[in-house]
């Protein structure tokens, strides 16, 4: 029967460890397993908080268009379609430039 037992090199003291999440010297986690879930872990959190940092921080267009006065809350519709109307236009010369550069 084949032993399926492996052995990992801890990469900060160099001692070597069988089927072990942690090295077994120091303590350091050897697992690519366990580091990989860990890395992905992390980044879901990160993704969560700036997408918490930004529901309650919205920008000031946003912030104008929820005033209770409304003449703010007009100036943010102004601010917001004057955004959108500048970026629409962008795009359209972007298009158009690329459109020309084809031939």
């Amino acid at each position: 029967m084949p032993n399926t037992s492996s052995h990992i090199k801890c990469s900060e003291c160099g001692v070597f460890s069988s089927n072990s999440d942690h090295c077994e010297n120091c303590g350091v986690l050897i697992s690519y397993q366990k580091k990989i879930t860990l890395k992905r872990e992390a980044q879901t959190q990160k993704r969560i908080a700036k997408a918490t940092w930004q529901l309650e921080h919205p920008n000031l267009a946003e912030r104008l268009k929820q005033h209770p006065f409304f003449l703010y809350k007009i100036a943010g519709w102004v601010l917001y379609s004057a955004f959108l109307v500048v970026s629409a236009f962008g795009a359209f010369l972007a298009w158009f430039f690329a459109m020309v550069a084809a031939g």
